[in-house]
């Protein structure tokens, strides 16, 4: 899930970049029929990322909307706790690696 101010939007490719600072990523919105774009807005896109052969990266968005008025510090905290708790929860999930010499009799 991606968070990012709208900097252009082509009607006819169906392309969209988002921005958040110096990074950047194409949008593929051609599945988003009922959403209209602003540049400058602060949208939220779910999909698949996508490698081209030239090994750009483009998002296929599947659900995306406009989230303007969002409050980024609040969401990027929330985000890290999020990340923090995901590899938190893999590390316990994760089975332990037999040990050889434990099965040796």
């Amino acid at each position: 899930m991606m968070r990012m101010k709208l900097q252009e939007c082509s009607v006819e490719t169906a392309i969209a970049t988002i921005v958040d600072g110096s990074d950047s990523l194409k949008i593929n919105t051609q599945h988003l029929r009922d959403l209209s774009f602003r540049v400058g807005s602060i949208y939220q896109f779910i999909g698949e990322l996508l490698i081209q052969p030239d090994n750009e990266a483009v998002l296929q968005a599947r659900v995306g909307r406009n989230v303007d008025g969002i409050d980024l510090n609040l969401y990027y905290q929330s985000l890290q706790l999020l990340r923090q708790f995901q590899a938190d929860h893999l590390k316990t999930k994760l089975p332990s690696t037999p040990n050889p010499s434990n099965n040796a009799k």
